[in-house]
């Protein structure tokens, strides 16, 4: 129940994206439970950053698989992603109370200061943890100016592919010899079978529906949203671009406006950025006809379809990484990919402060949460009760 209760605050308290995730994981399942170790985390932060799909929800069931096996995994997911979700494809299907989101938006006016200083707090532990080496360093300052230049959705796996090739090359041992033999021999053909059957059943269902059909929308909806699954790397940064260029300019399931009403939406939110999926699924059968049944399985479907692929993922390779990550070059690779993932943090942390609206009290917020994480116990769901309430007092 512990556990449980500690998923519970973290998905309400998540702010900031995957960046920001990282922190709150350290923090509650590590520092303050100790389910995991520190080691532990980094370890499947570093595995989600190379799979596709959500990073912070593979890690998060990563941590549930390690601690109760398959059924606490599944359970994990479901708290995760049920409240974002529900909320997003309820503004959905009342597409009107996005009138009010200006409200909405400022009374939350203090939620982007304290996931700034969130992501900060994150930045700066981690670092003092990762980057102990000339590598490490140089691979993450690259990381960072990778992304502030190009802002290219093929930074994130191209840096991360890059960043453990580099530091498995620099770091493993000439000497070292791995039995790669002997690990794959563990692995069920049955198992392993199922899994991939699993990850192309979707896209080929997807693939043989005829496009003209009117019955078809929610299985092109679910081919969709899987696909994207399947070919994002870099978390919800990435996925909106994606997202917006292939519903809104190529096939015109929503318009523009209804896209970015929904987007400024779910930045308010708390808990995966994945989670917008639900309000364009939804908003994409009501712009199609369907009614209000019709748009719950469009949310349904587009949340389902998005993290399907990565879900079905970490639970196939989580089994047995304690084997995979003997591989001396995976293991050393690891390192890289930790501090690529550094560099993302930091771009992120300054991507993120540039469109924010300064002042005296915005930066006091952003500092006052960054000495609070970094120096006391305070627990991140009561900073962010204080920010929400600060916004009606003042």
């Amino acid at each position: 129940m512990l556990f449980i209760r500690n998923v519970i605050f973290f998905t309400f308290t998540s702010f900031g994206g995957a960046q920001a995730h990282l922190a709150l994981l350290l923090k509650y399942f590590v520092k303050n439970s100790h389910f995991i170790t520190e080691e532990e985390l980094l370890e499947l932060n570093a595995l989600s950053q190379v799979l596709p799909g959500p990073a912070s929800t593979q890690t998060l069931v990563g941590i549930a698989y390690k601690v109760g096996r398959l059924r606490l995994a599944l359970i994990t997911f479901i708290i995760w992603i049920l409240p974002s979700a529900a909320i997003m494809t309820f503004a959905a299907v009342s597409y009107s109370m996005l009138d009010q989101k200006e409200r909405f938006l400022e009374a939350l006016e203090f939620i982007q200061p304290i996931a700034l200083g969130i992501v900060a707090f994150a930045a700066v532990n981690l670092s003092r943890k990762i980057l102990a080496s000339q590598v490490s360093v140089f691979l993450a300052i690259g990381a960072v100016i990778a992304t502030l230049v190009l802002r290219n959705a093929y930074v994130f796996p191209l840096a991360i592919l890059i960043g453990g090739v580099i530091s498995s090359a620099v770091e493993t041992p000439r000497e070292e010899t791995e039995l790669r033999v002997r690990l794959f021999s563990n692995i069920n053909p049955r198992k392993l079978f199922y899994f991939i059957g699993v990850l192309l059943l979707f896209a080929l269902l997807g693939a043989l529906i005829n496009t003209t059909s009117p019955f078809s929308l929610p299985i092109r909806l679910l081919e969709n949203f899987y696909r994207n699954g399947i070919f994002v790397f870099g978390g919800g940064q990435v996925l909106v671009p994606l997202m917006f260029t292939e519903f809104v300019q190529m096939k015109h399931y929503l318009q523009g406006g209804e896209f970015l009403s929904g987007y400024a939406l779910q930045q308010a939110l708390p808990g995966p950025t994945f989670s917008f999926s639900s309000y364009l699924g939804a908003l994409s059968m009501k712009n199609f006809g369907y009614g209000p049944g019709g748009q719950v399985l469009g949310g349904l479907v587009g949340v389902i379809g998005i993290n399907l692929p990565g879900l079905i993922l970490i639970l196939f390779i989580v089994p047995f990484w304690d084997q995979l990550k003997k591989i001396s070059r995976i293991r050393h690779s690891l390192a890289g990919i930790n501090a690529v993932s550094v560099g993302f943090i930091v771009a992120a942390f300054l991507l993120m402060v540039l469109p924010m609206r300064f002042s005296w009290l915005s930066i006091g917020m952003m500092l006052a949460t960054f000495f609070l994480l970094n120096n006391t116990r305070v627990s991140p769901p009561l900073i962010v009760l204080a920010g929400i309430l600060l916004s009606f007092v003042i």
